[in-house]
């Protein structure tokens, strides 16, 4: 007997029938993802015993005929629930971005080239003021005759083509009028009733409000355009035997190595081989002065050589490049609407009818057609629209030329309102690499520089983080490394090698015992560096302990101010979360006043722990950067990667992708969020404000119907243009 599914069982199988060797299992997460339909049956078709597996979208169901005598029913559905455990967090991320259908259908103001709508606003605006010129103040109904052969009249009827179009369209499809039905409605009843000039006026104040709305468009779409353009379309290659040839860009390869000259830009991601050059990278990480880059730096595709030469050897190319990712979330961003903006777009559509149902009352009581049309001129739903998809675009296109890449206007809305922030540590807090900060001698015989040579002989080569950071330390202070033998490492523990004929070790205090040196008086010593969370590294010459070293992974410079910062934007809880031990969580959190922290954490835990936090009705921030912080990114209500050391996964997992390693970037991207929501609440108040009023004028007699149609199309471009000043922001000025 099939057993009941509940409303948040999306992704338990639960059995509709069965027969033996098939049953159909109904699954409803299987509508959130009708993409992975093939991986779906690969999956589980792979199961103990399936023969053949059937999914279909449309019913949320698996159709599976397997061997019942190499499984049985159960494991069938408990190996099905693990598959669909596994797309938890794809799932959760499908049934939040899904966009409901806006009711009716609107005019699509990107399909409209820019230079048509401002022809079409000069052509109207010419009209108008010839007619003014002509007949000086707004005339008198004209004759019938002359209604719709006068200049304006046919302007008008040219000019409203497309806005008569999509009304009727509406009409048709849809059985319910949208804007443009209604502006339609009112331009024939200007025209039918003799106001000519009020039709043009309808007409002209409309393609103003739109050509910003279409000028803000235009510049999201310029800045992708900007990202586009990568690289240049032809590339210097250096041959093996160091000759420069011309190559079209799409012949790189990688592994290719490139020339990068004065004025060029990069058109790969890669590394620096050979040479020195001032880098212009303010496509990709926002960092507006040119940064020095040499001898084993990275580059990336889009950036700029100013001043220098470049050899690059070639990493990424084409599609797989830092720029082309970043060009593919912007053009994901401006397909997906956030909450507020399908409001705005509902409650235009709700507020349409109303306006008909205005004119008929007012018409009914009154019996005044003037008094009637305005209430088909005056209406709420153009300022609502248009102003709110052009302060999420524009919030978008700014962020992006920026640094900052928000994946859509939801996410906007989202991180206006949250309130608790979870951080990984290392490559966020920390800048993800070690860095050796205390030398402690043991020995009478050495100081410091000398326990810090010697170490540097033992790790002269190495390529454990860890090494290296010791080796930079020595060649920082220029200090003499000894003579040395061959070293040897021995995983997870240390290295050694001989140095002066006796062998000198650095690694663990594990390692330490294990060959044989005492560690006596070192405890003292050992347990203040651990204290301050640092790593400790013990140095010995033959069988005796010479010094520590103490390493620790830098916390990012500015990112105290930057959670202070973030506390002053509504944030209430800051956590810590992290893989690390708990005594070097708690001294990183001690030190940035955190509320909290969890140390030993697992990638899987880390979601849970997100989710946590969303069962006691936090709205939840995560930022990360690594593979281990995918799950959390995906499963906060805005996930946020961040840094110029970023994986991929931690890219496509999250929300918001900040391309620099400027913490304050963090708050930076709060603020534009929020003065994005306070703009679109004011623009809210503003359109329904003044045209509540408007309407109530009208409906008196106050106003005539050229007025009417001043005010209302005055307050659309007034709201329009509140919202394109969110172009001239700047993200950060310190």
């Amino acid at each position: 007997m099939p057993f009941e599914r509940t409303k948040d069982e999306l992704l338990q199988p639960y059995v509709i029938h069965r027969l033996p060797g098939r049953i159909r299992l109904g699954v409803g997460a299987i509508r959130w993802v009708p993409e992975l339909q093939g991986k779906l049956i690969t999956s589980v078709g792979e199961l103990k015993g399936v023969r053949r597996v059937r999914v279909s979208p449309v019913t949320s169901n698996l159709l599976i005929h397997y061997d019942p005598e190499r499984a049985a029913e159960q494991e069938i559905v408990d190996g099905v629930a693990a598959v669909f455990d596994r797309l938890r967090s794809y799932v959760r991320r499908a049934r939040r971005d899904r966009v409901a259908p806006a009711g009716v259908k609107e005019r699509v103001l990107q399909e409209e080239p820019l230079s048509r709508k401002l022809l079409d606003v000069v052509i109207t605006g010419a009209t108008l003021g010839f007619v003014y010129f002509t007949r000086g103040a707004p005339s008198q109904p004209l004759s019938f005759w002359r209604r719709f052969t006068s200049l304006p009249a046919l302007t008008a009827i040219a000019l409203s083509a497309p806005i008569f179009k999509n009304g009727l369209q509406s009409l048709l499809d849809h059985r319910r009028p949208n804007a443009d039905t209604l502006s339609a409605t009112a331009i024939l009843s200007s025209l039918a009733s003799g106001r000519d000039t009020s039709a043009l006026m309808i007409i002209w104040l409309a393609d103003i409000a739109e050509l910003l709305t279409g000028y803000t468009m235009e510049r999201t779409r310029k800045a992708i355009s900007n990202l586009l353009d990568v690289g240049e379309e032809h590339v210097w290659r250096l041959t093996p035997e160091g000759v420069e040839v011309k190559v079209p860009v799409d012949q790189l390869q990688p592994g290719d190595k490139i020339m990068a000259h004065t004025g060029e830009k990069i058109s790969v991601d890669g590394k620096v081989i050979e040479g020195a050059a001032t880098v212009d990278q303010a496509s990709i990480t926002g960092e507006f002065l040119p940064l020095e880059k040499a001898e084993g730096d990275p580059v990336f595709a889009g950036t700029v050589v100013k001043d220098g030469t470049l050899v690059v050897e070639a990493e990424r190319v084409g599609d797989n490049t830092a720029a082309a990712r970043i060009i593919h979330l912007v053009e994901e961003a401006a397909q997906r609407r956030a909450p507020i903006q399908m409001f705005a777009d509902k409650f235009s559509a709700q507020f349409i009818p109303v306006n008909f149902l205005l004119a008929g009352i007012v018409w009914g009581v009154t019996r005044d057609f003037q008094r009637a049309l305005n209430m088909l001129i005056i209406d709420y739903s153009c300022g609502v629209r248009l102003s709110t998809a052009t302060a999420l675009a524009a919030s978008i296109s700014t962020a992006a030329r920026q640094g900052v890449l928000i994946k859509g206007g939801q996410f906007i809305e989202l991180l206006s309102s949250a309130d608790t922030l979870v951080l990984d540590k290392t490559g966020t807090l920390t800048t993800g690499r070690p860095v050796l900060v205390e030398v402690a001698p043991l020995a009478d015989s050495m100081d410091e520089d000398a326990v810090l040579a010697l170490a540097a002989a033992v790790e002269q080569g190495a390529q454990h983080p860890l090494a290296k950071a010791v080796v930079e330390k020595a060649t920082a202070r220029r200090l003499e490394i000894p003579a040395h033998g061959t070293q040897e490492t021995v995983v997870a523990r240390g290295a050694l090698c001989e140095v002066d004929g006796k062998v000198a070790r650095v690694g663990s205090a594990q390692f330490m015992k294990e060959t044989g040196v005492a560690l006596d008086g070192a405890a003292a010593t050992a347990e203040r560096l651990h204290g301050r969370g640092r790593h400790v590294l013990y140095v010995a010459h033959g069988e005796q302990l010479v010094g520590l070293l103490a390493i620790e992974d830098d916390l990012r410079e500015d990112m105290k101010k930057a959670l202070n910062r973030l506390r002053n934007q509504q944030i209430d809880e800051i956590v810590l979360l992290t893989g690390d031990v708990e005594r070097t969580a708690e001294v990183v959190a001690t030190r940035l006043a955190m509320d909290g922290y969890e140390a030993n954490v697992l990638p899987a835990d880390k979601a849970d722990l997100v989710l946590r936090h969303q069962i006691h009705g936090d709205r939840v921030v995560m930022v990360g950067d690594g593979i281990n912080d995918g799950p959390a990114l995906a499963h906060a209500d805005v996930g946020m990667a961040m840094g110029t050391t970023r994986t991929d996964l931690a890219m496509e997992a999250a929300d918001i992708v900040i391309a620099s390693d400027d913490p304050l970037m963090l708050p930076a991207t709060v603020t534009i969020t929020q003065k994005t929501m306070a703009i679109i609440r004011q623009n809210f108040y503003t359109a329904i404000g003044v045209n509540t009023i408007g309407l109530v004028l009208a409906s008196m007699g106050a106003i005539s119907p050229l007025w009417g149609a001043i005010l209302h199309n005055a307050t659309t471009v007034a709201v329009v243009g509140n919202s394109a000043r969110l172009l001239l922001h700047r993200l950060l000025d310190r």
